[in-house]
């Protein structure tokens, strides 16, 4: 009763409410998927190599998920060939996984701000369609003629004005909460690097 009631733009409101979840759901599992204990990894990486078994570290590369996996590898392939291609190898590998994990992100923030507009859109529609049979029909025949389109012109406005605030407030927050979630993880990226460089380097001693 509350969507029919809240005219056209409540229904591109709920498709960006249904949009702006879908893209928060997708990406809190791919970060999931995408963290994983670095320090960890990196050791059982560590004593693979210094057992010289190079092959057996990157199949545990391959089977392991997330982008700090993918850099470790990338510096297993070029270990022969010095320490500066060995870091610019990483590099390039961290380039290419960032723009992952910050995928669809802009998309969310904007829904959080568009949300909004599209509440004041539905409620400038309500109010202008009100005062249009204000104007048609006169005030005085809605005020004491017993007709409530005037109270439902108001309701459709209050409604449309309410879904996009409603919309924006957990679009915003999901937003903030992802850029937090792949900002850790690029940091353990930036961490495994540097750690990944300096064994494979010591490693090729």
């Amino acid at each position: 009763m509350l969507l029919a009631n809240g005219g056209p733009v409540i229904w591109l409101i709920l498709i960006a409410a249904a949009t702006a979840t879908v893209v928060f759901v997708e990406r809190a599992l791919f970060c999931h998927r995408s963290q994983i204990n670095s320090a960890e990894f990196l050791n059982g990486i560590r004593t693979v190599l210094k057992r010289g078994n190079i092959v057996e570290s990157i199949s545990i590369c391959d089977a392991t998920p997330g982008p700090v996996s993918r850099l470790v590898k990338a510096a297993i392939l070029h270990r022969e060939q010095g320490r500066e291609c060995v870091r610019e190898a990483v590099e390039e590998a961290g380039l290419t996984e960032v723009p992952l994990l910050e995928e669809r992100l802009n998309l969310l923030a904007t829904i959080a701000h568009i949300a909004p507009l599209l509440g004041l859109l539905g409620t400038l529609l309500g109010f202008l369609d009100t005062f249009q049979r204000l104007q048609h029909d006169g005030a005085y025949a809605h005020l004491f003629g017993g007709d409530d389109s005037l109270a439902a012109g108001v309701y459709r406005a209050l409604i449309c004005a309410a879904a996009g605030i409603g919309v924006a407030i957990p679009a915003h927050a999901g937003y903030n909460y992802l850029v937090s979630r792949v900002n850790k993880v690029v940091l353990d990226m930036e961490r495994a690097a540097a750690e990944i460089v300096r064994i494979v380097s010591d490693n090729g001693k």
